[in-house]
């Protein structure tokens, strides 16, 4: 018994950070920007700038979502996007976005059904460049 828990409690260690990843700084999204309606530009610690944009609009459950990122002042080794509910667990959604060239990164997502009919999202979108890990946080309501 004390031997599964220490074996669950390691596994726990080592992988958390696909859950929960571990970052260095945050970005701030600008304030009253609405991903229903454009995409979203946020400042990082650096100056640089992060653009999210999700289409089609409006944003629906169980729709093929188109998912691009600009980056402007900085070189990521990756690009990742993660979808949460703000208070609801759906379970792991997150992708790693495709470079395209000139700082543009893009990638497909869906989202599952919420059985409330509606539901605050998070996207976090994780930049990983050669020196730290950088996680700027949208949040967008789904299903009004």
């Amino acid at each position: 018994m004390i031997a599964t828990l220490i074996g669950i409690a390691v596994l726990g260690q080592r992988y958390s950070p696909l859950l929960l990843p571990k970052t260095d700084a945050s970005g701030v999204a600008e304030a009253g920007c609405d991903l229903q309606r454009q995409a979203c530009t946020a400042t990082l610690p650096d100056g640089s700038r992060l653009q999210l944009s999700i289409t089609p609009r409006p944003i629906a459950f169980l729709q093929p979502l188109r998912v691009e990122v600009a980056l402007g002042g900085i070189e990521a080794r990756k690009v990742e996007v993660d979808f949460s509910g703000e208070t609801m667990n759906m379970g792991y959604n997150r992708g790693q976005l495709a470079a395209a060239g000139g700082g543009l990164y893009v990638g497909e997502a869906s989202l599952p059904v919420c059985v409330s009919g509606s539901m605050t999202w998070v996207a976090t979108v994780v930049v990983e460049t050669d020196r730290q890990r950088i996680a700027v946080p949208y949040r967008f309501v789904v299903g009004r």
